[in-house]
């Protein structure tokens, strides 16, 4: 069952009441949480233009008062496709806010292929 809580898209998790951030796109989805704990510790490995993403942004819903709040200190998280590039699966409102404010670039973790499948949940079968 998906649900939105505070404009995060969650699953329902086990009976201890935790529950599971996710990005969905199309027919792929990712678990947020399991890439978070991931990148955790992590120092970001790129900065990522982020010009490149305006258009993809076009396509996703930004809640703008939560972009104002956001930390741009705080990196992405991108994945590489099995299909080639890379794609945000966390920090969109980070992007937008990037954008309103004349930010070039935003430091990013970028999962590794073998990581990006550990926090796949569907998609690319």
């Amino acid at each position: 069952m998906t649900a939105f809580v505070n404009e995060k898209p969650v699953v329902a998790g086990e009976s201890d009441g935790s529950t599971m951030e996710l990005f969905q796109l199309m027919s792929w989805r990712w678990s947020v949480t399991s890439a978070k704990e991931l990148a955790d510790g992590r120092a970001p490995t790129a900065a990522l233009a982020v010009a490149d993403w305006v258009g993809m942004l076009r396509l996703l819903m930004v809640d703008e008062e939560h972009a104002k709040r956001v930390d741009l200190a705080e990196p992405l998280i991108a994945v590489s496709m099995p299909t080639g590039g890379l794609l945000i699966i966390d920090g969109w409102h980070r992007v937008y806010k990037a954008l309103a404010s004349g930010r070039s670039t935003l430091p990013a973790h970028v999962l590794t292929v073998e990581e990006e499948r550990a926090c796949r949940i569907r998609g690319g079968e």
